[in-house]
């Protein structure tokens, strides 16, 4: 259905891109929103995808490719905004949070690391950020990720390795976590 889709919009037909765009829109947005952590950008940025596909929908040579086409589009739409971002002056405050006194388990918490896992995403280079969108959130393989983004698989894994230490390193990896003490066992 959507390859038939993807033939009539080549030949010109507004209802058939209307009708793909408007399946693929919230998956896009969603990636876009991802990847530049913020809405208004990432909704320009699908709106600015959606605009070159019309345009370069002849360039398409497989109906089948239609999702990872798009994706790429997004991707580099987003990587635009990015730029247009990061010539503006932004002054950020880092706050950062002391000890926690011990209490007992609260759903805040849960959505305090939430919260703390989407700020230290946003704060990762938007190379890596693409990478772990596209392979984490859009569920595509890293030969899939790379093909989208146009880089080699090795470049796209170690943009993913280097996010995946980042993100670690900022937030606190488990495994620094004492094991609590077996109760059965005695000193």
């Amino acid at each position: 259905m959507q390859q038939e889709l993807v033939l009539r919009a080549k030949s010109g037909d507004h209802e058939a891109f209307s009708e793909l765009a408007s399946a693929s829109i919230a998956r896009l947005h969603v990636v876009a929103f991802l990847i530049l952590r913020d809405r208004d950008r990432a909704q320009d940025a699908v709106q600015e995808a959606l605009v070159s596909a019309w345009k370069d929908m002849r360039a398409l040579r497989d109906p089948g490719a239609w999702d990872a086409w798009l994706y790429r589009l997004a991707v580099r739409a987003c990587y635009k905004q990015a730029k247009k971002e990061r010539r503006r002056n932004q002054v950020e405050l880092q706050v950062v949070p002391g000890p926690e006194p011990a209490r007992p388990f609260d759903l805040s918490v849960s959505v305090a690391e939430r919260d703390a896992m989407e700020y230290e995403l946003g704060r990762l280079p938007i190379d890596q950020r693409a990478v772990m969108v596209l392979h984490f959130y859009a569920d595509l393989t890293l030969e899939r990720s790379a093909e989208i983004l146009d880089i080699p698989l090795g470049t796209a894994k170690s943009r993913l390795h280097r996010g995946l230490t980042t993100l670690r390193g900022s937030i606190g990896d488990e495994s620094e976590i004492d094991p609590p003490q077996d109760r059965g066992q005695t000193a």
